[in-house]
Parts: structure tokens; sequence; C-alpha cells
């Protein structure tokens, strides 16, 4: 991969899409990359539109707000697609050559012909994960949903180690230094509620980023599934 990365996630209120962008943004820093995060949103509510932004780098970065041109592009919620539930339409606008489509759904999404078309001719490469199916089946909730598409990530990008993703899940649901505010804050507050110890908060987790490294499957635009 590139020494230069800009990704962004689109998803649903309540999918945890800011909580994700924070740790995989921690997990960069603590690998000794640069990296900023930043989230938009509208009405600070469940199942409406919202998104994150990550850029990773070698060297200092000085851009900031939304991601235009995304190299990678993460879909939390099938809706994102199918009822254009995003700040962001078609889904793919503005990926970049080659770029990667990670996207949450049991099974492959219908698309338009139109749409097909321009995504060959970009060259994208596709990948369909059940992140929630995972999250539910490891952990027994769909607050996880963002650790299994973290999972499908480093397995397509080996972008960070799991080790440092393991650092930053520690420091945000254990440590004392990071923060959290509004509905993210609540969120977290769900997920800490759902185990009977951080440490099993951790593990659970953990297993589901492993456990999404073998399910993700790579779509073939032109033979379907492989």
């Amino acid at each position: 991969m590139s020494n230069n990365l800009s990704i962004r996630m689109a998803g649903l209120g309540g999918q945890g899409v800011v909580t994700a962008a924070n740790i995989l943004g921690g997990a960069l820093v603590r690998a000794g990359k640069q990296s900023t995060v930043n989230p938009f949103f509208g009405a600070e509510k469940r199942l409406a539109p919202a998104e994150s932004y990550v850029r990773v780098s070698d060297e200092k970065i000085y851009e900031r707000g939304e991601i235009i041109y995304p190299d990678i592009i993460m879909i939390y919620h099938p809706h994102v697609i199918t009822l254009g539930k995003s700040y962001t339409m078609p889904f793919y606008d503005g990926l970049k050559k080659n770029g990667i489509i990670i996207i949450n759904s049991d099974e492959e999404l219908p698309m338009t012909d139109e749409n097909i078309e321009k995504l060959k001719e970009i060259g994208a490469r596709i990948y369909y994960i059940p992140a929630t199916t995972i999250a539910i089946e490891t952990a027994g909730t769909e607050l996880s949903t963002n650790m299994a598409m973290l999972g499908a990530l480093l397995e397509v990008t080996d972008l960070v180690s799991m080790d440092f993703i393991k650092a930053s899940l520690e420091e945000r649901f254990g440590g004392k230094k990071f923060i959290a505010s509004g509905s993210t804050a609540a969120l977290d507050d769900a997920m800490k509620g759902k185990f009977d110890k951080i440490s099993q908060l951790i593990q659970k987790n953990m297993e589901i980023i492993e456990v999404s490294g073998v399910k993700i499957k790579k779509y073939s635009l032109e033979k379907g599934r492989v």
C-alpha cells in the first residue's frame, strides 16, 4: 500500500463509524505514522447518515475535513448503497484509480449497470464482509460491527498490526486519556455494558477482527464473487 492513504467510512448513526476511525487513527500513531481523524454527521441520532475520514502518512498531514478522493471506502451499512443514506453519492464517488471498497453485507448488493461500468473503469477492488453477523455471533452485539470492518480493512491492506489496534482499543475503553462526548460517549457506555469486564470487551473485539480476516470475500465485477 501507498505511504499516503485516505479512508472514507460511511455508515449510519449508532454503528460506531466515528469510534472505528478514532481507534484506527490511534493505532496508526502508535505504529509511528502520522494520522488525522475527522468525523462528519448531521443530527446525532440513530440511523442518520454518518461519515468519518482517516488520513495516514509518513509525513506531517496538513489536510483536514472531508476526504473527496479516497483510496479506500468502507460502507458500514447496506442502506448507504441501496437507499442512498449517505452524504456522498454515489457511494463510490471520488474513489481513486484501483481503489478499495469494503461493504458490510451478508450478500452481494444490487448495482445498476452504469455503476458497474464506472467501477470497472476505476479498477475498483470490492470486498464483502458480513460484519454485523460476525459481531453478533462472536460478541453477542451488533455494536461491534465497526470492529469487524476494521478487521476486513487490516486483511486487505496490512495497514497496521493487531498489537497496535489492541493498544488503541485498551486506551479507548480502559484508559482515561480519551474522553468521548455526545452520542459517541453513549455508544461507548453501551458497549461497556455488554461485557462484565473491560478485558472481556477487548478480547471479544480482537476475536471479531481475526474472524473478519477469514470471512472477507472479494467480488469480481466481471465474474461475480471469487
